[in-house]
């Protein structure tokens, strides 16, 4: 794979618009090739016969049972609400709405 050049760098870089000094241009280039380089290793290990996986070790959900239980009343949510009106909790308004 070839190296990743200076004007490759300095296109992403004003892509991105970053400043970068030429000196950040050398350092950023010989960085990015050293990943480069390294995605392209990993490709060349894929196998399509070995399946895609999320992680390394198997794991296992544990799930607790549902089980229901009693929830508060409407009356017991809304008496700690500093504010309520019509059943509801009332905020403040944030948005103004157009008419």
């Amino acid at each position: 794979m070839a190296a990743i050049s200076r004007e490759e760098v300095a296109h992403l870089a004003r892509l991105s618009r970053l400043a970068v000094t030429d000196e950040e241009l050398d350092r950023f280039a010989g960085q990015l090739d050293v990943i480069l380089q390294s995605v392209a290793r990993v490709g060349e290990v894929a196998a399509d016969d070995i399946p895609p996986t999320s992680h390394s070790v198997p794991l296992t959900n544990v799930y607790r049972d549902d089980v229901p239980t009693e929830s508060l009343t409407q009356a017991a949510a809304l008496s700690g609400a500093p504010d309520a009106y019509e059943s509801r909790f009332r905020v403040p308004r944030i948005l103004d709405e157009e008419d």
